[in-house]
């Protein structure tokens, strides 16, 4: 008989997607994970398998934790101005890394991420009823203010000419 689990496993998937969303996955060695999550090498592994395994869990959990909490409120946005400041706002830092990084090579990632993605858009076309292409520009326009930074002035900036749009 085995000892018993020293750590929360959801304590530690939370500090993993942290982790993982502030310094993507191959900025994060093991050793980092061992040591910010206070767990044992042998527990991670135990546990989570790999640090890969690890990673999707982190990823599933930002999904479940941020990103579904997103489409809840863009489903009340009135306008693209508000559905705009909402993306920007949200925490999607482990979404875009794992958009950039991961989903080029691995392929569950990618799985992943294109069906969250997908439904940002599908949540923006229904909130503006707006074409499904419109919805998608929609959100790879509030994705790129996400990456470039400083979303309040582009933000800003943008929505002046957003009128048109519902």
């Amino acid at each position: 008989m085995g000892r018993p689990r020293a750590f929360d496993e959801d304590e530690a998937v939370r500090a993993a997607v942290e982790l993982f969303g502030g310094r993507a996955y191959d900025g994060v060695s093991v050793d980092d994970l061992v040591s910010h999550l206070g767990v044992h090498r042998n527990s991670l592994y135990k546990t989570f398998g790999s640090k890969r395994g690890l990673y999707l869990i982190a990823l599933r959990r930002h999904l479940a934790d941020d990103v579904r909490p997103l489409l809840d409120a863009l489903g009340g946005a009135p306008d693209a101005e508000a559905a705009l400041r909402l993306v920007t706002a949200a925490d999607l830092r482990l979404l875009l890394l794992a958009t950039v990084e991961r989903a080029p090579v691995d392929e569950e990632v990618a799985s992943e991420v294109t069906a969250a993605l997908a439904a940002v858009d599908r949540a923006i076309a229904d909130a503006l009823g707006v074409p499904a292409d419109l919805a998608a520009a929609l959100t790879a326009t509030a994705l790129g203010i996400l990456l470039r930074g400083n979303t309040d002035n582009v933000a800003t900036a943008l929505t002046r000419h957003l009128d048109p749009l519902p």
